[in-house]
């Protein structure tokens, strides 16, 4: 699933970047490295789950990952369509 996301973001990042300034293209990557952050502190969340024997923990740290790429989804959404609207 990361990995679809991922994908689209960067097809929609290059499609932006054919016809786009670079004043625009910065905030675009700034976009982007909130997703990226945001996924690489869930995979850290989800590393840490699999580490655990205990299972509660295991789950807490799951749904923890879970809210913390949704979170950065988000932000990175609504960055990239203030972006898109200001330009």
């Amino acid at each position: 699933m990361r990995a679809i996301v991922t994908a689209v973001v960067l097809s929609a990042a290059a499609a932006l970047a054919a016809c786009s300034g670079p004043e625009e293209d910065a905030l675009h990557r700034e976009a982007d490295a909130v997703d990226a952050a945001g996924e690489a502190q869930a995979d850290a969340l989800e590393r840490q789950a699999a580490a655990t024997s205990n299972e509660a923990q295991e789950k807490a740290l799951n749904q923890q990952a879970d809210a913390v790429e949704n979170a950065a989804d988000a932000k990175s959404d609504a960055m990239h369509r203030e972006v898109d609207k200001k330009y």
